[in-house]
């Protein structure tokens, strides 16, 4: 999938990555796409983040996040598991794609 998005990318496209769930295991250390050439042809940053760099604007992002659930602009699915004996199939469903939204064990 990342080979065939990267190749659509705009002129001056900004490539927020900010998650690794997908990867089961760092050992060995994943391979894989190397995308530094059209990064290159189009200009493009792509940049990590973590959302502890914006630690100082939590309070205005939850106000913000909470009033367009309100108001309906923004909506969310959760997938939910019962019980701490949900957890090891919970994982595997998330590696496997087969949640639909947040997953979230209810301990």
């Amino acid at each position: 999938m990342h080979d065939a998005v990267v190749r659509q990318i705009n002129v001056g496209a900004l490539i927020a990555i900010c998650g690794t769930a997908s990867y089961a295991s760092w050992d060995p250390w994943n391979e894989g796409p190397r995308p530094e050439r059209h990064l290159l042809v189009k200009r493009a940053i792509m940049q990590g983040f973590l959302t502890t760099d914006f630690a100082p604007r939590y309070e205005e992002a939850i106000a913000a996040l909470a009033g367009w659930i309100r108001s309906g602009e923004l909506r969310y699915r959760e997938d939910v598991q019962d019980g701490i004996e949900a957890a090891p199939a919970s994982i595997a469903m998330l590696y496997a794609g087969e949640n639909r939204g947040k997953l979230v064990i209810k301990l």
